[in-house]
C-alpha cells in the first residue's frame, strides 16, 4: 500500500528512516520518531498487516519473532536489562498508523509522565 509509511519503510522508499539490523527477512526494525524512552524501537512486519485486533492465533509466531528482534536490537544497542523493557502495541483505535506495530521501550523505569500513560501496561489503549 503506497499509503502506508510502514510499507514504504520497509521496502526501504523512504532514505530517512534507517533500518536496523534484523534476523528476520519479513520483519524491519527503527527507531520511533517520537521517543518515549532513551531506547524506542519499532518492528514492523514487511507485508502489510492489519493492526494489533487483527491478530488471529496463527500470528503468535510473527509476534514471537517480533519480540526477539526486540530483544535483540536492544542488546546491540549496549541495554541488556530485560526486566526493565515494555513492549507492546497501542489498540484502535489509539494507533496513528494501521499497519501492525511493536513498540520496544527501554529502559521503561526511565519513561517520563506522559509516556508512562501512552505506554501504560495492559490499559484501555496499549497492550503487552
Amino acid at each position: 500500500d503506497e499509503r502506508c509509511v510502514f510499507c514504504r519503510i520497509a521496502r526501504r522508499q523512504e532514505p530517512r528512516t534507517a533500518l536496523l539490523p534484523c534476523q528476520y527477512e519479513d520483519l524491519v526494525c527503527f527507531r520511533d520518531i517520537r521517543p518515549g524512552a532513551p531506547h524506542h524501537y519499532l518492528v514492523v512486519p514487511v507485508e502489510h498487516m492489519g493492526n494489533c485486533k487483527t491478530l488471529k492465533a496463527e500470528h503468535i509466531p510473527v509476534v514471537k519473532r517480533m519480540m526477539e528482534v526486540g530483544k535483540a536490537v536492544l542488546q546491540k544497542n549496549n541495554f541488556s536489562d530485560m526486566s526493565d523493557v515494555r513492549m507492546g502495541f497501542h489498540w484502535p483505535p489509539f494507533c496513528s498508523i494501521s499497519h501492525l506495530h511493536l513498540h520496544v521501550l527501554a529502559p521503561a523505569s526511565q519513561l517520563g509522565f506522559l509516556s508512562r500513560l501512552v505506554y501504560r501496561i495492559n490499559s484501555y489503549w496499549f497492550i503487552t
